[in-house]
C-alpha cells in the first residue's frame, strides 16, 4: 500500500500548480466552499493512479488545487465510504497522500444526524471529540512509517483550531454547537432506538464517514478541524423519515456559513 501511497504523491507531484500545507475534505451537498475556491488545477478522481472513485450523488469526485482567500488549498470535493465496498485502508488512501505532498493542516465536512435534543435541523457543529463505531480501524494492518503503532487520541481535533473557529463565528455573528461526532459503517440510516443509544454513550450526532480520514490524519502527524451540518433529527419523540435528498437540501441551506467559516480559517 505504502508503494502506491508514494506511487500517487508522486504523479501529483509532478502536475501539481502549487504546493499548500492546507487540505479540506469536502462531504455530501457541501459544494459551496468549492465554488469560492479559485481552481488552479483539477483532477478527476478516475484519473489519479490508485485513487477510487466515489459513488455517492452529491460528491463530484475531484481533486482541486487553488487558492482559497489567497491561501493555497489542497480540496477533495467528494469522499470515499466504508460501505460502498472499499476497505479502510482505500477509504484514507487519500489522506496518506497528502500527507506526502506536504500537507500540515486538515479540515473536514459532512453531514450528520443529530442525537442531541439541543440541535436543530441546520445547525453547524464543531467537532470536539469522536467515538469510532465503525467494524475496523484504519490502522490495522502493518504500520505506515509516518506514525506510531500505538498512536495517542487525546486530541484528534485540534483544540487551537477550534478556539479558532469559535472567534471567527463569534465575529460574525454564526450560530455553532459543539459536539461529539459518531461514526456507523452505514449505509443505512440509524434507528430511533439506535439514535437513542448513540445519545446515551455520548454522541451528539451521527454519520457514516470523517472519523477514519481524522485517525489516519492523526497517525501522520495533520492537525485536524472538523464541522457537521446538522441535516437531520433521530430518536426524539416524534419519528421523521429520513432520504438522502434530504440530508443535501439540509446541508445545502447551511453551507453558505460552513464555507465562510472556513475560508476565513484558512486566512489564520
Amino acid at each position: 500500500m505504502y508503494k502506491k501511497i508514494r506511487e500517487t504523491a508522486e504523479w501529483l507531484q509532478q502536475r501539481m500548480p502549487n504546493a499548500p500545507t492546507i487540505a479540506i475534505v469536502l462531504g455530501s451537498g457541501l459544494g459551496e466552499l468549492a465554488k469560492r475556491i479559485e481552481r488552479l488545477k483539477t483532477f478527476p478522481y478516475k484519473e489519479i493512479p490508485n485513487f477510487p472513485v466515489s459513488t455517492v450523488e452529491g460528491h463530484a469526485g475531484e481533486l482541486i488545487f487553488g487558492k482559497l482567500g489567497g491561501v493555497d488549498v489542497l480540496a477533495m470535493e467528494g469522499r470515499f465510504h466504508y460501505y460502498e465496498g472499499w476497505t479502510m485502508q482505500e477509504v484514507t488512501f487519500p489522506i496518506r497522500v497528502m500527507y506526502e505532498l506536504g500537507i500540515k493542516t486538515l479540515f473536514v465536512s459532512n453531514a450528520a444526524g443529530g442525537t442531541n435534543p439541543n440541535f436543530q435541523i441546520g445547525d453547524l457543529m464543531i467537532i470536539t471529540d469522536h467515538i469510532n463505531y465503525m467494524p475496523e480501524n484504519p490502522l490495522r494492518g502493518p504500520n505506515v512509517p509516518t506514525g506510531p503503532r500505538f498512536p495517542d487520541m487525546g486530541e484528534a481535533y485540534s483544540k487551537e483550531l477550534i478556539a479558532k473557529a469559535d472567534a471567527i463565528a463569534a465575529k460574525h455573528g454564526i450560530k455553532v454547537q459543539h459536539g461529539v461526532y459518531l461514526a456507523t459503517q452505514g449505509p443505512t440510516y440509524e434507528t430511533p432506538a439506535e439514535y437513542r443509544m448513540f445519545a446515551r454513550w455520548g454522541a451528539d450526532a451521527v454519520g457514516m464517514s470523517t472519523v477514519p480520514e481524522v485517525i489516519v490524519a492523526h497517525h501522520c502527524g495533520i492537525k485536524v478541524f472538523g464541522m457537521s451540518i446538522i441535516t437531520d433529527l433521530g430518536g426524539m419523540d416524534i419519528p421523521m423519515e429520513i432520504t438522502h435528498e434530504q440530508v443535501l437540501r439540509a446541508a445545502e441551506a447551511a453551507q453558505p456559513n460552513m464555507a465562510l467559516l472556513i475560508e476565513e480559517m484558512v486566512k489564520i
